[in-house]
């Protein structure tokens, strides 16, 4: 088996979508650190979709148990019950896929932000 993609979705009202956005900018100082830290991590990424009143993460993994460790990651547990306090909801099961297949950019292409 491939590496491993971990989704987790938030979702909130029209009306807080800036501060829960806001909130996820600011969550990347406190969550980084431990997550760079974590066995078997390959990328992740956190990103905002105004249209749908949406935030994500994604992130890959070597394998499943490394992307489970998420899950009783404190720092995010803790985040998340300060996200739901503002009215956002998680989609749950948080999900985690097995790859079938994967495409890298050529060329050398730079998506970082």
């Amino acid at each position: 088996m491939g590496p491993v993609v971990r989704v987790s979705i938030i979702r909130c009202a029209p009306d807080k979508f800036t501060e829960i956005r806001q909130m996820m900018v600011d969550a990347d100082q406190t969550l980084r650190p431990g997550i760079e830290a974590m066995r078997g991590l390959l990328g992740f990424y956190a990103g905002a979709d105004e249209a749908t009143y949406s935030l994500v993460n994604v992130s890959l993994w070597v394998d499943l148990a490394a992307a489970k460790q998420l899950d009783t990651f404190e720092p995010m547990l803790q985040l998340g019950r300060a996200f739901v306090a503002k009215g956002a909801t998680f989609e749950r099961p948080v999900m985690n896929y097995e790859t079938l297949w994967q495409l890298k950019a050529s060329g050398g292409v730079d998506v970082s932000a």
